[in-house]
């Protein structure tokens, strides 16, 4: 997913993501939790202002930034919820008509 990504020149002149444009949605970074290069790509591990983790690619021959991975604790804590009021697995075949 494309985004936009408003930087600052950190580290020896490279830019450092500073804020996110996702649609209407605005994050400021709060740290940069890891950094890393691939082929013709630099990674970006971050934890935003929203307190979600973000990893972001930019691809530094095109000048591009992607989103490569989004984890939402909120998320989380619901799908967590969810599966611990799911029938046992034997339950969910007899109500989906795939056991006895």
């Amino acid at each position: 997913m494309r985004i936009q990504v408003e930087t600052h020149a950190r580290y020896c002149g490279l830019e450092m993501p500073l804020r996110l444009h996702i649609g209407e949605h605005i994050v400021e970074v709060v740290v940069n939790l890891d950094q890393w290069y691939g082929a013709d790509y630099r990674y970006f591990k971050l934890r935003g202002s929203d307190g979600n983790l973000y990893i972001l690619r930019f691809d530094e021959s095109r000048a591009v930034w992607g989103l490569t991975m989004f984890k939402s604790p909120r998320a989380e804590a619901l799908s967590v919820s969810f599966a611990e009021h799911r029938p046992p697995p034997w339950r969910r075949a007899f109500l989906i008509g795939c056991g006895p």
